[in-house]
């Protein structure tokens, strides 16, 4: 009868890798150096701009944005120029905003190529790309 009431606690403990394991399984992954990978992309944190709305009212234009970039040293950069960065994208984003007729959708293509350019002003060299997640108008 007593078997009956350890085996839920028993049970628990093997499956939560618990000290009733065996010593190597335990162990076993330990001790092996794990080679990290590099970090090839950052977020940015959403990038607002003044946008006329349909009915005449100001609105809010909110976009996300990140930048993969393969070459570690050009990543170290960007993510160092993250304020600049952000700063160009979002003059970019400013006057884009600023010429979008009231209830127009906004054209990601064009964004998208217009902060390509801002990020390798930036950036000082061509090696980043800029990806787009949403636009929201509000």
């Amino acid at each position: 009868m007593r078997r009956l009431r350890l085996a839920p606690i028993v049970l628990a403990a093997v499956l939560a890798g618990g000290p009733l394991l065996a010593p190597g399984a335990a162990l076993a992954g330990h001790g092996k150096e794990e080679k990290k990978e590099a970090v090839t992309y950052f977020a940015l944190e959403p990038i607002n701009a003044v946008v006329l709305r349909r009915d005449g009212r100001r609105g809010v234009m909110t976009v996300e944005a990140g930048l993969e970039v393969r070459d570690p040293k050009l990543m170290e950069r960007a993510q160092a120029s993250t304020p600049r960065l952000r700063a160009a994208f979002a003059q970019v984003l400013m006057v884009y905003a600023a010429g979008l007729r009231g209830g127009a959708t906004p054209d990601m293509d064009y964004m998208s190529r217009e902060l390509q350019k801002a990020a390798d002003q930036v950036l000082g060299k061509p090696g980043s790309k800029v990806l787009l997640g949403s636009a929201l108008i509000s």
